[in-house]
């Protein structure tokens, strides 16, 4: 089990996660830019935050393989299995606590339930496992989340 291993997961399996759920926006299958979502937080600039959410996403997916290493070198060890079941974990919980809790919260250019019609957000809030831009967001973003868990548990386990 290695740090570089897990780092290294981390870049692919970000990379793997974004283009699915890229692809999946782009075959209809969801409205959700998750790009979007993060970049307009820093920016109302739809370009600029599509850009700024990448790099955004991009960290956060680097972040994220460094607590899964963490989760891996306290259980003393790691692989695809394993790390596909963290990957649900993490996909249940950004979808169900991150996204759905926290980003309203935060999010300067984002609905909440609470809103009303006098206000107008850039963006709806995503609902619980962001069910709110559309019913296939649910298991895209679950499938492609088990995915980078699987990644980056694999490169953990095997690499460096």
């Amino acid at each position: 089990m290695s740090l570089g291993g897990a780092i290294a997961g981390g870049v692919v399996g970000t990379v793997v996660l974004t283009t699915s759920l890229r692809a999946s926006q782009e075959l209809g299958w969801t409205r959700m830019d998750l790009p979007l979502l993060l970049g307009t937080v820093f920016t109302p600039n739809r370009s600029r935050a599509s850009v700024i959410g990448y790099f955004v996403h991009f960290a956060n997916g680097v972040g994220f393989a460094l607590a899964y290493y963490g989760i891996f070198a306290a259980v003393g060890r790691a692989g695809w299995i394993f790390g596909a079941a963290l990957g649900l974990v993490h996909g249940a919980f950004a979808g169900g606590a991150l996204v759905t809790i926290l980003l309203p919260a935060i999010h300067p250019r984002m609905g909440t339930p609470w809103s009303d019609a006098e206000e107008t957000p850039l963006l709806e809030p995503p609902g619980f496992l962001l069910r709110n831009y559309g019913e296939r967001t649910v298991l895209g973003n679950m499938i492609a989340h088990v995915a980078y868990g699987a990644i980056v548990g694999g490169f953990a386990a095997h690499l460096f």
